[in-house]
């Protein structure tokens, strides 16, 4: 099941427009990552969103205990295309997996709202996975009302 994806433009705020008009969402600033990014979101079952961030932006791993982070410095190994994919497996399940593989993981709280295990595919592409508890606190957390609350009170953050 896929939760949200990200892509890159050079108007955000108006692709994300038609993505929200083309699968019945919302669009909304989205500024957790980076400054002028956008996020078609929908209050559907699975709360789908594509965020959308400008052309440049690349993903990068954070030291420690801290989440990824937008930067908008270009063009390399990175990439701002991500996507949250839910798993039946647990938390310490996965992270076996990602040490068997060799690649960065690490359990994050995305905004104080819902937990995600931040993977780094072949320590490269980010891709954020979702157990079941996880999948759930997403559902309760996100929706188009509680984020046009956040931003409201300027707390989004990563």
């Amino acid at each position: 099941m896929l939760f949200h994806m990200s892509i890159a433009a050079h108007a955000p705020q108006h692709v994300a427009e038609v993505l929200a008009e083309l699968i019945g969402g919302t669009a909304l600033p989205f500024p957790p990552v980076t400054d002028g990014a956008w996020i078609a979101l929908c209050d559907d079952a699975s709360r789908t969103a594509i965020e959308v961030y400008p052309f440049g932006t690349v993903l990068r791993q954070a030291d420690g205990d801290a989440d990824a982070f937008g930067d908008p410095g270009g063009h390399d190994r990175f990439t701002a295309t991500h996507g949250a994919v839910g798993t039946d497996l647990g938390l310490e399940d996965v992270l076996a997996i990602a040490r068997r593989e060799g690649w960065p993981a690490k359990y994050r709280k995305r905004g104080g709202m819902f937990g995600v295990v931040e993977l780094w595919i072949e320590d490269r592409q980010m891709f954020e996975l979702l157990t079941p508890d996880m999948q759930e606190e997403y559902r309760q957390s996100l929706s188009v009302q509680n984020w046009q609350d956040q931003v409201a009170a300027g707390r989004p953050a990563g």
